[in-house]
């Protein structure tokens, strides 16, 4: 029992004093990469979350799903899924959660997070507060868990703030900007004018669903009386649900911090008088037995604060594609603006404008300017307001977190502030520690010295050339061009025969196509066009092309549209093969061509892009040369996705147990092997609300047997789904040699691993 008298003194809250390496307050897709990064790499890393789930605006509280560079399948940005830990929380979020359930990604996350002996999380715990030990150095963060009722003084030499507004870094007097630039500032064309706004505003979200008998509706008091005051109603769908009313969306002419609570109660009154207008006007048929399933109590929050740091991007480091040498990850988001008025615009509920491929996020924008001892990371990073229209989507957050939680890492290690990373070479430690975790920095391998693979021989079974793509599949309408993505070589002259159904005498135009930049896959140079004439019925049609790629990298054989012609599929795939339409994504504004106003500094250009299994079938079509691409030394040429080419080792599509061999001249001392295999960086894994047409992707290498030289087995692996396979010895283990025996398991799909990295 306990008893306590009157006090006349005002009572003191438990209070605890944690010492620790790092600490991240924000737990939203950046804050928890960050920590997973950090601690992964030995530092002691405390994470700090007001809310009770992790995740921000992804979590079961707000169910919005997590996107990036992929851009739901609708850009030019291919194999452009944010890798590292990102890619791992999504790719296991499709093992267990392919339907999109919000309260399972959730569990996803958490489980993560606890699964770092090196992470302390504090949930339901707001800081409020700093202290400092000069003008220039953070010394500790005070919190309150209003659950606990307990106070919390965590003092670290490093400090991450991943909270949306930026609390710590408004605290300790960081500069920031609040609302957009004018066009002059930076010279970015597309810098909105006051009239549009200033500022993106919240968004809140519903889920119906179908009872067995009718449930009536009464609307509150305060719900949306005129359904007409929203401009855009007549697009409310009684079956849409969740964060495809994205759009429902206010704030914008409002303070986005200090009166998020007002913004919150009109969001409350558009959604439940929109429930009323579907429940009660008459306008919806079938609605009688629907009922509200749930309604969010906190809003998502798109824009408030962003923070000065050594480097602010611009909308033309995004159009243009600038490289970076500080850069650490990619972004390929559209340039996303709205228009402030929100749900109550006359106007589109947003304007997107999409470069021609992913773009260089610079480690510079992570570091504040004025703060020795404080990283930045989430929306609040250092970029215009117009270049944070792209960056600020969370599968790009999360992604270029784990750049802040190694960062963390090797300043804990180096007695280094985060400045301090961009002198005496060490970005390029940082660059290379993020890429053997998979994060693909443009243009930036995997250094070869930390590869023993390199120092090996490497022989496999059999390798993949493509001859053919068998006709094997069902027909394709042209109704919409399409096209055929290949890694051809530069200076070949390619000839295809590819066979088609004529529904009436027509001509069919055929086009080798490819791009400016060898990095991109944007079809905007045609190298030759061709123009057959066909008859009525089924046939083969010998298309050579008389030009030729003047470097290696992606070509397009295009067919462009005409719905009286069908063209043979192939059920066969590959890594880093694949088709694309040149139809219309109207979810990212994609109507098959983006043709921007000439003053807006934004470029003209076709989008390509792939359909979604079990659509988008590769075009059947023998093809000569073939194509010789797939070979083993890609296992150790840095690159752990597809690029340029494909970057991967492919076994012969009938070699049912592939196997490759390493060997060395002299014994080894092994620590580690890991092995990248291919996920579909293509596909975009939504964590919530989409479904997914599989939950282990087909490409994915499941079943493999690693042995030494001796025969002894040293790792074995049975119904992998993940992309990044790590082993590590307890001991190192000395051989000449490994084996590496897999499994194929997909009839029409050949064995296929990115890269092999040993130390």
């Amino acid at each position: 029992m306990i008893l306590e008298t009157f006090n006349k003194n005002v009572r003191d809250c438990k209070s605890v004093t944690i010492n620790t390496d790092f600490v991240i307050v924000g737990g939203g897709t950046a804050g928890v990469c960050a920590a997973i990064t950090a601690a992964r790499n030995g530092t002691k890393t405390i994470l700090v979350q007001d809310r009770p789930v992790l995740g921000g605006n992804a979590s079961s509280e707000v169910r919005l799903w997590i996107l990036g560079a992929t851009s739901h399948m609708g850009n030019n940005n291919r194999w452009a899924r944010e890798g590292g830990v990102m890619d791992e929380i999504l790719v296991e979020n499709l093992y267990r959660n392919r339907e999109g359930n919000a309260v399972i990604f959730d569990t996803v996350l958490l489980e993560k997070v606890l699964a770092e002996p090196n992470i302390t999380l504090l949930l339901n715990t707001s800081v409020y507060d700093i202290t400092k030990s000069g003008d220039h150095k953070i010394e500790s963060v005070k919190a309150f868990n209003s659950q606990n009722s307990t106070e919390y003084n965590i003092n670290a030499p490093l400090f991450c703030d991943a909270s949306g507004d930026g609390i710590v870094a408004f605290k300790a007097g960081a500069a920031f900007r609040m609302g957009a630039e004018t066009k002059e500032e930076f010279g970015e064309a597309f810098a909105p004018e006051k009239s549009y706004g200033e500022l993106l505003g919240h968004s809140m979200y519903f889920y119906s669903k179908k009872t067995e008998k009718p449930v009536k509706y009464i609307p509150p008091a305060y719900a949306l009386k005129d359904i007409t005051t929203i401009p855009r109603y007549k697009a409310i769908g009684k079956d849409d649900k969740g964060c495809r009313f994205w759009w429902f969306e206010y704030g914008g002419r409002h303070d986005t911090i200090h009166e998020t609570e007002e913004i919150k109660y009109e969001l409350w009154k558009v959604i439940y008088g929109v429930w009323d207008y579907i429940k009660n006007s008459g306008t919806f048929e079938g609605v009688e037995n629907m009922t509200l399933e749930w309604v969010a109590t906190v809003p998502g929050k798109r824009e408030s604060r962003r923070f000065e740091g050594l480097y602010m991007m611009t909308q033309q480091d995004i159009i243009e594609q600038r490289k970076f040498d500080d850069a650490i990850a990619f972004g390929g988001w559209a340039i996303d603006l709205h228009p402030a008025d929100g749900v109550y615009s006359e106007l589109s509920g947003c304007t997107q404008w999409h470069s021609k491929g992913i773009y260089d996020i610079p480690y510079r924008s992570f570091v504040s300017k004025d703060i020795d001892n404080l990283f930045l990371a989430g929306r609040i990073i250092s970029a215009t307001h117009v270049a944070f229209g792209s960056t600020r989507v969370m599968a790009t957050t999360g992604f270029c977190a784990q750049a802040v939680g190694m960062a963390a890492s090797m300043c804990i290690d180096k007695s280094l502030k985060p400045a301090e990373i961009l002198e005496n070479g060490e970005i390029k430690i940082l660059q290379n520690e993020l890429n053997k975790i998979g994060q693909s920095i443009p243009n930036v391998p995997i250094l070869s010295t930390s590869n023993l693979v390199n120092q090996a021989k490497l022989t496999s079974s059999s390798t993949l050339s493509i001859s053919e793509i068998p006709f094997n599949g069902n027909w394709f309408n042209l109704s919409i061009s399409a096209a055929q993505m290949l890694p051809l070589k530069a200076n070949k002259n390619y000839k295809v025969r590819i066979l088609v159904q004529v529904e009436e005498k027509t001509d069919l135009k055929v086009e080798l196509r490819t791009s400016i930049k060898p990095e991109n896959y944007t079809p905007e140079v045609i190298l030759e066009s061709q123009l057959f004439n066909l008859e009525q019925g089924e046939h083969y049609i010998d298309v050579e092309f008389s030009n030729t790629l003047e470097s290696n990298q992606y070509g397009f054989i295009t067919f462009l549209s005409n719905d009286k012609v069908s063209i043979k599929t192939s059920d066969n795939r590959f890594t880093g093969v694949l088709s694309v339409f040149n139809g219309v994504n109207k979810a990212v504004s994609n109507n098959g061509k983006q043709t921007p106003p000439d003053n807006i500094g934004v470029d003209t250009f076709e989008f390509w892009t792939p359909h979604r299994r079990p659509e988008g079938k590769n075009i059947a079509m023998e093809i000569s040369p073939a194509i010789e691409a797939f070979e083993v030394e890609n296992l150790s040429n840095g690159y752990v996705r597809p690029g340029k080419t494909v970057n991967a080792w492919v076994a012969d599509i009938n070699d049912k147990k592939p196997t490759l061999k390493i060997e060395w001249d002299s014994e080894q001392e092994l620590s580690e092997i890991k092995l990248f295999l291919d996920s579909d960086y293509d596909h975009p894994m939504e964590s919530t609300l989409m479904g997914h047409p599989e939950d282990i992707v087909p490409f994915c290498l499941g079943n493999y047997k690693i042995k030494d030289v001796n025969g002894t087995v040293l790792f074995e692996k049975e119904d992998n789904h993940q992309t990044i396979n790590t082993w590590q010895f307890k001991q190192k283990h000395k051989t000449k040699g490994i084996i590496i025996e897999t499994e194929k398991s997909q009839t029409h799909v050949p064995v296929s691993i990115f890269e092999i990295l040993i130390s």
